[in-house]
């Protein structure tokens, strides 16, 4: 679980794959890793996502840190878990999917908005969570959170891009979940600005 946490915060990226399809998903993939994006996430609004997971971890498994996104609870938990998922990310904070993962010793990233569900979230064993939708607060949201809660850690995700990567990453996130501004267009534009956001990320 350990080393999985220190890929998210030494790679600062993670990609948040949506498509409408398993093939544009898997296409994506592989852009984003060809401009050096190596932490994916495949959220559960792909269609099939967990044969996706599946797929994706047995072609590039060695390559990257493999995750799965808009995890609601613990069967869809689980789903991702047995097709390869190394990490498990929620737009919601949800306990007894965080129960499920800690049986299996995967790290979970539960989605909060306020300091109270930031601190049920560190009740339960959760020192690491995403802001979600990250544009509604703003990078400062970090610095205010952390004042009664220095303990926590943040991935904020939504809206996040080129122009402001470097404001959340300056502010404190443990890293940052990059969406439709990185894996809209196509393959070759997806891997250019994947190279452009690695730059930002390691300056």
């Amino acid at each position: 679980m350990d080393s999985i946490l220190s890929s998210l915060r030494e790679k600062k990226i993670i990609a948040v794959i949506r498509a409408e399809s398993p093939e544009a998903a898997m296409e994506i993939c592989r852009a984003c890793v060809d401009g050096g994006i190596v932490v994916i996430e495949i959220t559960y609004s792909v269609p099939r996502a967990s044969e996706v997971i599946g797929e994706v971890k047995k072609l590039m498994g060695e390559q990257i840190v493999l995750g799965a996104g808009t995890v609601l609870d613990p069967e869809t938990a689980k789903n991702a878990i047995e097709a390869g998922a190394e990490y498990i990310v929620g737009p919601n904070l949800s306990i007894s999917t965080a129960k499920l993962c800690n049986r299996y010793a995967v790290p979970y990233v539960p989605g909060i908005m306020t300091p109270t569900e930031a601190a049920t979230a560190l009740e339960n064993g959760m020192r690491l969570v995403k802001v979600f939708p990250a544009d509604v607060v703003g990078p400062g949201f970090i610095k205010a959170l952390k004042g009664p809660l220095p303990q926590i850690e943040v991935i904020p995700t939504g809206g996040i891009k080129k122009e402001n990567i470097a404001e959340w990453l300056k502010a404190g996130a443990f890293a940052v979940g990059v969406g439709g501004a990185l894996t809209k267009g196509t393959p070759a534009e997806i891997t250019e600005r994947a190279r452009e956001l690695v730059k930002i990320a390691e300056e």
